[in-house]
């Protein structure tokens, strides 16, 4: 009699499945800085890219598996801070930087530092969780942004027009500084795709996007830069337009010291199903009616 093979485990192949993204993410991230260290700029930013890809997918992926995971947010965080934070500095720096004298590396410090914060408050405030807008300029979208740069200045649409002669050894700081403030900043941006067809003004955004998405498919170094820092300055100038910055948060997770919201974790212990709100008997929320209900009932003292 043959001896019957064990079943493979399906459930842990499922849980592996998204973190093995989060690691391919983190291959393209690293790979983006080798690259820009030995010069082949245009490959780091297509790794950046590739990452940006990764980074889609497994959340996406853990949130269709229901297998999302707090190890898996801080994994995903942990990754993003090298992809879209340290490979993108790189490649600006080696790329534009190398060459100006002085303390330019302090900005892409600062760059790196803003990166990091912002991870740290999507897990406080966003992470794991399906989201129509982020709080902050999404650092994927902030990493790309740099990282495609260099494709865009190799194309005809840079140096076939007057955007050759534009200062970019100084615009380019201060772009950076500008997307690290967007990610620590209460402006919301929305979620892309958007695809809707509920009102005529939800249709007219999906075509627009649907043709964005054609030009960067079909001319990638040409378009996606453009179309990044169109998102970029969309987020920014909506939330104005609509004053949503008078209503933002007045307090801020990074700034959040309040003792009241902290808690020692040893001190934690099983709650019985009696102390739940909402949870108790029937027996024990109408304890009044249930004695006068039974004759054999003593009556109750009252205090």
């Amino acid at each position: 009699m043959m001896q019957q093979l064990p079943r493979p485990n399906m459930r842990r192949a499922i849980v592996l499945l998204p973190n093995g993204f989060t690691l391919g993410n983190l291959f393209f991230g690293v790979f983006a800085i080798v690259s820009a260290y030995r010069g082949d700029l245009a490959w780091a930013g297509w790794c950046v890219v590739l990452s940006g890809l990764m980074d889609a997918l497994d959340g996406r992926v853990a949130r269709m598996t229901r297998t999302v995971s707090r190890f898996g947010v801080e994994l995903d965080s942990l990754v993003d801070a090298v992809s879209f934070g340290v490979a993108p500095a790189f490649i600006i720096f080696f790329a534009v930087l190398n060459n100006a004298q002085g303390y330019s590396w302090i900005v892409c410090f600062i760059y790196i530092a803003c990166v990091v914060m912002r991870l740290a408050r999507f897990n406080i405030e966003q992470g794991g969780r399906a989201k129509t807008h982020f709080h902050g300029l999404p650092s994927p979208a902030a990493g790309m942004t740099l990282a495609t740069y260099y494709w865009f200045s190799q194309t005809a649409l840079y140096t076939g027009t007057p955007l050759v002669r534009w200062p970019w050894h100084t615009m380019l700081p201060g772009l950076m500084l500008v997307l690290s403030f967007l990610m620590i900043s209460h402006v919301l941006y929305p979620v892309p795709p958007l695809v809707r067809l509920r009102s005529w003004k939800s249709v007219v955004l999906s075509l627009l996007q649907l043709a964005a998405l054609v030009l960067v498919a079909s001319h990638p170094t040409q378009y996606v830069f453009p179309a990044l820092m169109t998102y970029v300055a969309f987020g920014l100038g909506r939330t104005i337009f609509f004053g949503l910055l008078d209503n933002a948060p007045r307090r801020d997770p990074l700034n959040d010291t309040d003792d009241e919201h902290e808690y020692d974790e040893d001190a934690l212990r099983p709650v019985s199903i009696a102390e739940r709100p909402g949870g108790r008997s029937r027996r024990q929320r109408f304890p009044r009616v249930r004695e006068a209900m039974n004759p054999f009932s003593q009556p109750r003292e009252e205090p």
